[in-house]
C-alpha cells in the first residue's frame, strides 16, 4: 500500500487560527489544532485591531497541535487562507510598527466617504486604501506605502489618480508590478 500523502491546512482568521492535517489517500483528517484570539479592546468606535505577532505565534501553536502524532515527512503541501483587506504597517526593515487594522475596522469611514466623493464611486472602510489615508492623518509616523485598493485592474498598473488622493509621493513608493 502506498504511503499517505498528507497536507497541512491553515485558516488564519479574525477570531483565531485552525489547522488540519488531511490524508488524501485515506480521505480523512488525521490531525487538528486551533487557537482563538480577540480583537484588542478599545473604546474607539469602529476600531478593530490585532497584534500580528499573535497571528504568527498562534499559527505555529495550532500547526504543532495538528502535526503532533503525524509523520511530518509525509507532508506534501501546505495551504493557507487568511484575513483580507487588513493593514499591517511595517518599517523599512519589515518590523511591525503598530497593531494591524483589520478588514472589519471602520474607523476610517470618514476617509472612505471622502475618497468615494472624490472618485465618484463607493470606497468602503474595509478597503486598505482608507486605512492608509487614516494612518497618514492620525499616525503619520507609522505610515506604510503598500496596500490594496490602489490597482487599476484594467490597466494592470497602480492607479496614479487614486494614489495621489492619499499622498502625492505614494506612487513612487509602491513596488514595481510584474505580470
Amino acid at each position: 500500500m502506498a504511503a499517505a500523502a498528507l497536507f497541512l491546512g491553515l485558516d488564519v482568521g479574525t477570531q483565531g487560527v485552525k489547522a488540519v492535517v488531511y490524508d488524501s489517500k485515506g480521505h480523512q483528517i488525521v490531525g487538528r489544532g486551533a487557537h482563538l484570539w480577540n480583537i484588542i479592546k478599545s473604546d474607539v468606535p469602529g476600531r478593530a485591531e490585532q497584534h500580528p505577532a499573535t497571528w504568527v505565534e498562534d499559527t505555529i501553536t495550532a500547526a504543532k497541535q495538528a502535526l503532533s502524532g503525524v509523520d511530518k515527512s509525509l507532508i506534501k503541501g501546505i495551504g493557507v487562507s487568511g484575513q483580507q483587506h487588513g493593514l499591517v504597517a511595517l518599517d523599512a526593515s519589515g518590523t511591525v510598527l503598530r497593531p494591524a487594522k483589520l478588514w472589519c475596522d471602520t474607523e476610517s469611514a470618514p476617509e472612505a466617504a471622502e475618497l468615494s466623493e472624490k472618485l465618484g464611486y463607493t470606497v468602503v472602510p474595509s478597503f486598505t486604501i482608507t486605512k492608509l489615508l487614516w494612518l497618514k492623518r492620525h499616525e503619520p509616523e507609522a505610515g506604510d506605502a503598500s496596500g490594496t485598493g490602489l490597482l487599476d485592474v484594467a490597466a494592470r498598473s497602480w492607479d496614479s489618480r487614486l494614489t495621489a488622493l492619499v499622498d502625492e509621493h505614494l506612487l513612487d513608493k509602491l513596488p514595481q508590478l510584474i505580470g
